[in-house]
């Protein structure tokens, strides 16, 4: 006898991985070039951007899910949010 699925609900359908309005999509963060100066411990990195400013910065989510390695001396992109500038997530490592 087959087993049905209990619930009944609709099938989720998976989402176009263009489609997910990452952070790099995003209309509202401010988007920085910088290099990577300092390396910190659970995956923090201190970038200074070309205005002269200091950021600590994470990976963002497709760049941890695709393992992007980044290291000291790195060209970096970095979005910030406008309500703290300080903190931000790089989505782009530059070659």
């Amino acid at each position: 006898m087959a087993r049905r699925r209990q619930g009944g609900g609709k099938r989720r359908r998976r989402r176009d991985f263009d489609a997910d309005g990452g952070a790099d999509d995003r209309e509202d963060h401010i988007k920085l070039e910088g290099v990577v100066t300092n390396v910190y411990a659970g995956g923090q990195f201190e970038v200074t951007t070309e205005a002269g400013g200091a950021v600590r910065a994470q990976l963002c989510g497709r760049m941890r899910k695709f393992r992007i390695r980044v290291i000291l001396g790195d060209r970096v992109t970095v979005a910030l949010s406008p309500y703290d500038l300080t903190h931000g997530m790089i989505v782009y490592r530059s070659k």
